[in-house]
């Protein structure tokens, strides 16, 4: 059973590397270049990956990078195509990373203090992006995120509304006083 499962995700593997585009070009190159197939050097380039996030000088940037650089790529395709339904995937996304941006903030000080980390993150964070259905991002986000949104609705509008508001009343007066002073400044010149 385990190996079935293995095989497919290597085929899976196997045509992702081959579908064209850049990924494809690049291992085309690499796999002419070295002599050794592609999907090896797929492996290789994953293990050296977590090991660079488990060890490695820079694991937080590279964390981070990983985390935001594919999907905001994705992000911007979406945008760029009539499917809804990759809107709404990546929307997801972002709204689960930013969840777990602001979490990460506050328990900044545990970082450290758990092994691995930076590689755990980064494979929830591919988990939460991974091409599936149920990715991370849809199981958080609906049993998570929505249900709690859902319960506080009324109260988070209510709130945004008076914040928007009253950054509406200040920018008006920053904007005012703004406008005095460039008159006062004219003025006097």
């Amino acid at each position: 059973m385990a190996a079935t499962a293995v095989t497919q995700y290597q085929d899976r593997l196997e045509k992702l590397l081959r579908q064209p585009g850049a990924i494809n070009d690049l291992m085309a190159t690499a796999e002419k270049k070295t002599g050794v197939q592609r999907i090896y050097l797929a492996y290789g380039a994953l293990g050296l990956t977590m090991l660079w996030l488990a060890f490695g000088f820079g694991a937080q940037l590279l964390a981070n990078f990983i985390g935001f650089a594919y999907p905001a790529y994705c992000s911007m395709k979406a945008l760029e195509s009539k499917n809804v339904k990759d809107d709404t995937q990546w929307l997801t996304y972002w709204v689960v990373f930013a969840l777990f941006s602001i979490l990460e903030f506050f328990a900044d000080i545990l970082v450290g203090w758990v092994p691995f980390y930076w590689l755990t993150k980064c494979i929830f964070m591919v988990w939460c992006m991974a091409p599936i259905e149920a990715n991370g991002s849809f199981i958080i986000y609906s049993r998570i995120i929505r249900p709690v949104f859902l319960k506080h609705e009324t109260k988070l509008d209510n709130m945004v509304n008076k914040a928007t508001s009253k950054a509406g009343d200040l920018f008006g007066q920053i904007s005012d006083a703004a406008k005095d002073i460039s008159a006062d400044h004219i003025k006097a010149n």
